[in-house]
């Protein structure tokens, strides 16, 4: 029986934890056996769990982070630890994900996947394996990642540093790790990822685009929409969801703000996964929603929306849109990073960042439309490009390539 081991921040729990799950649960169905090694945040899972050290760690990790910008550096005996795990097992495929995280020190573990040489796979979620800080550097407008990261515009911003900025030395490391793995092959989850892994130093590897995939039989059209929004006071509303992990400006908080301003009283925000403090300080014209991890519930909050908000600047893929599209509701996106290509003319618009008129315009096309000139197309959509069982499936067909 093949061996394939999974390493990422979390299991089971939010999109990344989410798609490593379900990478797990294809393999066990195709005779494999799964393994998901994780920092933090255990959910329920199908596949043989391994905790990445202790809560005390991660604090710990937390606190180099702050005060010396050295994220991925700390937790050495937790990843000592799990290197041995790893001989034991002795997997066929090592799947990388977030490496980040407060969990994992990436000296420790590249050291030894280059000198295992085992066949490794890492799925680009974010852009943090390319620079020498940030996860996300678009937003800030920089390109020093291209050739070296320095005085970082950003050091403040996760993973925080409030003292140093070692961002050359990081990116000079990482530079030397991540290129020490002989039979790697990259998966960006965006055409535009690929775009960007292809101007840096991770160039010299293989580069797979496979986007994320979502659950079509969880996502889909619920008919029950009076319940939900009955249920958090939305009513015969026109309905403008946005849905977020972490709500920041760089998620375009800021925008829904300047939006809600703007709207008739026939229109509602709805947004899902904000914080506790959050919630408390939003106008009477958003309806906020702390995070959840219901599935059936957020697919009926899809499903009751007339149109799915992604005001983010910076998208590596964009889940929201999708899942929304899965639910029969059209999407409207910024014009930046990979959110305009999951959008046709069937399925919704794209529009300048930051122009609250130009968004407005959207909405009340779609408004004039109407929600179902756009509810197959969008689901049809889905179902072309975006069935976890087949984008789940590219995963395991690689695997086969590189045994």
């Amino acid at each position: 029986m093949k061996n394939l081991l999974q390493i990422n921040s979390v299991v089971n729990s939010g999109s990344t934890g989410r798609i490593a799950e379900e990478i797990g649960q294809t393999a066990l169905n195709n005779g494999w056996e799964s393994y998901i090694a994780y920092g933090r945040n255990e959910r329920s899972s199908k596949s043989k769990l391994i905790r990445i050290g202790t809560d005390w760690d991660i604090k710990m990790h937390g606190i180099q982070t702050r005060l010396f910008d050295r994220h991925g550096l700390g937790s050495k005996i937790a990843t000592e630890i799990i290197v041995r795990q790893i001989e034991q097992i002795k997997p066929d495929i090592i799947h990388l994900h977030n490496l980040h995280g407060y969990y994992l020190n990436i000296e420790l573990l590249f050291n030894y996947l280059s000198k295992a040489d085992l066949p490794v796979v890492w799925t680009l979620h974010d852009c943090w394996p390319m620079t020498g800080h940030c996860s996300h550097f678009d937003f800030a407008g920089c390109e020093k990642w291209k050739t070296l990261c320095y005085d970082c515009p950003q050091k403040t911003s996760y993973p925080s540093s409030i003292l140093f900025d070692r961002s050359p030395k990081n990116y000079n490391l990482k530079k030397q790790l991540f290129t020490s793995v002989r039979n790697l092959t990259i998966v960006p989850v965006s055409s535009w990822l690929g775009g960007i892994v292809k101007q840096s130093f991770l160039s010299k590897y293989p580069i797979r685009v496979i986007n994320n995939g979502v659950d079509l039989d969880m996502f889909s059209l619920q008919n029950n929409t009076e319940e939900v929004r009955g249920k958090y006071g939305i009513g015969n509303r026109f309905m403008l969801m946005g849905v977020a992990t972490t709500w920041s400006e760089r998620k375009g908080l800021e925008d829904y703000m300047k939006l809600s301003k703007t709207l008739t009283n026939d229109i509602i925000i709805v947004l899902v996964g904000l914080s506790t403090a959050q919630l408390k300080t939003l106008p009477p014209t958003i309806i906020g929603i702390a995070r959840t991890e219901n599935i059936s519930e957020l697919a009926k909050l899809y499903s009751a929306a007339n149109i799915i908000l992604n005001l983010s600047a910076e998208e590596t893929f964009g889940l929201t849109t999708v899942e929304g599209f899965a639910c029969g509701t059209p999407s409207i996106v910024y014009n930046c990073t990979a959110n305009p290509e999951l959008i046709t003319p069937e399925t919704g618009f794209i529009v300048q960042k930051g122009d609250i008129q130009d968004l407005i315009h959207a909405i009340n096309t779609i408004k004039a439309k109407g929600k179902s000139s756009y509810g197959i197309a969008c689901r049809e959509r889905a179902e072309k490009l975006y069935d976890k069982v087949e984008r789940y499936r590219d995963y395991l067909n690689l695997y086969e390539l590189k045994l």
